[in-house]
């Protein structure tokens, strides 16, 4: 996932999902679907038009911002469904 903003982590998934976008104030910890193809990870604040898709718990924003900037540029992100 490669850094946009100073905000988020944003990278494609190679195909499109069907979405339910709405205005919405992303926060830290948010996982996003972006125009269908894209996930987001939201390590700061961002109002948008956006489906919500899942959220990071247990981490504070500057933990969360400091595991998200360690990589630099680009991070290797894997998500997993919970039982």
């Amino acid at each position: 996932m490669s850094d946009y903003g100073n905000m988020e982590k944003v990278d494609p998934i190679g195909q499109t999902l069907p979405r339910n976008d709405e205005r919405i104030n992303a926060r830290s910890g948010d996982i996003i679907l972006y125009q269908g193809n894209s996930l987001v990870i939201y390590y700061a604040s961002n109002s948008w038009s956006f489906t919500r898709i899942g959220k990071i718990d247990n981490v504070s924003q500057s933990e969360l911002r400091t595991i998200l900037k360690a990589g630099g540029e680009n991070v290797s992100v894997t998500f997993t469904l919970a039982d």
